[in-house]
């Protein structure tokens, strides 16, 4: 049977959940693997699909044996066509997220690095910019976004509650996450995009595109916020995001509704543009994980035309992005549920870990800023391992 905490517990976060995710609007805790399913998302977006069927039975199953409304959670890839992560939990518990706002654990000395690389290194990552560029005034496409990921490895086992404690203490408005994935590592995040919410027939989406760092002195932070509201640059990559995400969502609608300009948002290392995009769906029947798949990839991790782009990054990434910048959440047995970008995130695994970075690059893009929002964006991960980035080595 399923429960919802009434209070809070110390050691919530202590606790040996195989999935977390929290968000401002629900929280959920699962526990235990009842089923795996690892199949392709492709085609996920239509209740008949291989994947939604195949989750419905799973579904099924789960409440033959005692389960009043069964859910599944995990991670969805980059590349659809690669099998989920997901999974219908033994059990689960519904939080309010205020229960894991505590003083965070902490270790007992900072991690001591064996060794660290980019991938690509910034040579690398600039010059991948660079010829982006270059398709963009070739007329091919109008945005890609290009990543980065930073192997590293420490002298000690990572203790995964201490990284997600220090998440949440360090950005406690994110949408943290913690998901088992089929290669036995570990992802963990503390994204600030919501890909999709699901509440009966209501419906929410908040895409963000077009970032710059946030800066010490306050000063220079408000002008770095106004400029990035200024910017020609940024509003054209935001507005890319919005028109490809309601184009998506306006078939399964009967009213759709977003601001006519983006707001700021700001998380502790990073100013964003934001738009809120609400909606009424047709047929309250459609599942947020329907919805998730209608949607992903967004021009926010992909780029725009997808096709394009999408091939694009597989021609300039020298590695396979996985689940990072899928999406990470959970979809109830009665449709409801919340799935986010998986950005701000990394996995682990006994000592070693693997962070991700990206940028939406356009043809305005510089190289060397581009690099700067990916080192910005890595800043809340190693941070949260303990990991200063001034004090880093140099990337092999």
């Amino acid at each position: 049977m399923n429960a919802i905490d009434l209070a809070p517990s110390v050691s919530t976060i202590e606790a040996n959940s195989t999935f977390l995710f929290t968000s401002p609007h629900q929280s959920i805790r699962a526990f235990g693997v009842a089923e795996r399913i690892c199949m392709s998302a492709c085609g996920a977006a239509h209740s008949d699909s291989f994947l939604q069927a195949e989750v419905q039975d799973a579904i099924g199953r789960a409440r033959q044996a005692g389960q009043t409304n069964p859910i599944v959670a995990g991670a969805i890839p980059f590349d659809i066509r690669q099998p989920c992560s997901l999974f219908v939990p033994m059990s689960y518990t519904r939080f309010a997220r205020e229960s894991l706002m505590l003083e965070p654990r902490r270790a007992d000395q900072a991690p001591i690095v064996l060794g660290m690389r980019s991938l690509p290194d910034k040579d690398g990552f600039k010059d991948a910019v660079t010829r982006a560029i270059a398709s963009f005034r070739a007329g091919k496409m109008s945005k890609a976004v290009l990543s980065r990921i930073l192997e590293i490895e420490l002298a000690q086992p990572i203790d995964v509650a201490t990284i997600l404690s220090a998440l949440v203490k360090q950005n406690p408005s994110g949408y943290h996450f913690k998901a088992p994935l089929a290669d036995g590592s570990i992802l963990l995040g503390a994204s600030p995009e919501l890909l999709i919410r699901k509440d009966g027939a209501s419906i929410h989406s908040n895409p963000l595109a077009g970032s710059t760092k946030r800066r010490q002195d306050p000063d220079e932070d408000r002008l770095a916020s106004r400029s990035l509201l200024q910017s020609n640059k940024d509003n054209f990559e935001h507005r890319l995001v919005v028109e490809d995400i309601q184009e998506a969502l306006e078939p399964v609608c009967k009213a759709l509704t977003a601001p006519a300009e983006p707001a700021l948002m700001n998380t502790p290392t990073m100013w964003h543009l934001s738009t809120l995009i609400t909606g009424e769906l047709v047929n309250r029947q459609t599942s947020a994980l329907q919805l998730a798949c209608r949607l992903h990839p967004t021009p926010a991790v992909c780029g725009s035309p997808t096709a394009e782009s999408r091939s694009l990054i597989c021609d300039l990434e020298p590695f396979d992005r996985g689940v990072f910048s899928g999406a990470v959440g959970w979809c109830d047995s009665e449709g409801n549920g919340e799935w986010a970008v998986a950005i701000r995130c990394g996995t682990v695994r006994e000592n070693t870990i693997r962070l991700f970075a990206g940028a939406g690059i356009v043809e305005a893009s510089d190289p060397e800023s581009e690099w700067a929002e990916t080192e910005a964006k890595l800043g809340t991960m190693l941070r949260a391992f303990g990991i200063e980035t001034g004090e880093r080595p140099p990337c092999q």
